[in-house]
């Protein structure tokens, strides 16, 4: 029993440890970036990150994924996450969590089922929170394009150009969309074409509504013409359709509560009936007949999770 619980804590140590290095790395990475650029105070591009911060682990795997798609996605995923890391720390820090979880459960249970389940837990945890983190940063974006694209409207009449407009959103606007513009302007100001950085920028953000700006901007720098009257149209077909998903989701509220207890109401009452009788619950977990019925029934309510959300996920 001793041992089990030095082996624990000298694991948990360790994720510790790893997490903190990462996190220390991190700022002192960002912090010498913003030193050398002269650009305190604001936020840098994943690419200054990953060429400023160096660990050995990380750079073996970037120099291993480089020319990989897998690294291409990954590397997407993170920047649209607006996480700070290479691919390869995301990677190393995955397979640690593997391990990590598979070893302490193993050695809690003494059961490999149970640290199978926890490996698995531990590989795809990183990326929902990745997930979670990228739509929760595009929803935010998009309920602040339109009012963005009416404050470089405003700039533009007033004489602005339309680099002076987005540096005027990046110093009034709040993040993530002050961010976002302001690594634009940044990279126009290191030499890059604005084109370009419009392009990295929709990259990181997939927005229809601003890919479609981007898209009047590059025009109106081709032909010409009246941009602030575009943006202005465009600004208001975007508050609009905000306006309107808000109205459908206030109204599909019930629906999709219903589909939250539907999914949940079979795990609440198995763990109900696992404490009140624990020994007739637990043939479903020895037993190859159990498993096939836990199988059945996850996959069943996972598809009536799916349906309901699909059924009340109006396009507009």
């Amino acid at each position: 029993m001793d041992v089990l619980w030095i082996t624990v804590v000298v694991a948990a140590i360790g994720l510790v440890a790893v997490v903190g290095g990462l996190l220390v790395s991190r700022r002192a990475g960002q912090s010498l970036i913003e030193e050398r650029l002269g650009i305190a105070g604001r936020e840098v591009t994943q690419a200054e990150i990953a060429g400023a911060r160096r660990t050995p682990v990380a750079d073996v795997l970037n120099r291993a994924l480089a020319s990989r798609g897998v690294g291409a996605d990954l590397a997407t995923q993170l920047a649209r996450a607006d996480l700070k890391i290479t691919v390869g720390e995301f990677i190393a820090a995955t397979v640690i969590l593997v391990v990590g979880a598979g070893g302490v459960a193993y050695f809690l249970k003494r059961d490999v089922v149970v640290a199978a389940g926890a490996c698995l837990l531990g590989f795809f945890a990183p990326r929902f929170y990745v997930g979670s983190l990228r739509g929760r940063r595009l929803k935010a974006f998009n309920n602040q394009l339109g009012d963005t694209i009416n404050l470089m409207v405003n700039g533009i009449r007033a004489g602005y150009s339309i680099l002076q407009a987005m540096e005027s959103v990046s110093q009034e606007m709040g993040p993530p969309i002050s961010d976002e513009f302001a690594r634009v302007v940044q990279e126009v100001q290191l030499g890059i074409a604005l084109e370009e950085a419009l392009g990295h920028m929709v990259r990181r953000v997939p927005s229809d509504d601003l890919d479609m700006m981007i898209t009047a901007i590059n025009v109106q720098r081709e032909v010409g013409g009246n941009l602030a009257e575009v943006l202005d149209s465009i600004s208001f077909t975007i508050r609009e359709r905000v306006r309107i998903k808000g109205d459908i989701r206030a109204l599909t509220s019930m629906t999709r509560g219903s589909g939250y207890i539907v999914a949940a109401i079979p795990f609440i009452l198995s763990v109900v009936v696992y404490l009140i009788n624990p020994d007739f619950m637990g043939m479903l977990f020895t037993e190859p007949c159990g498993w096939v019925m836990i199988g059945v029934a996850v996959v069943g309510i996972a598809l009536g999770f799916v349906v309901i959300n699909k059924v009340v996920q109006i396009e507009v």
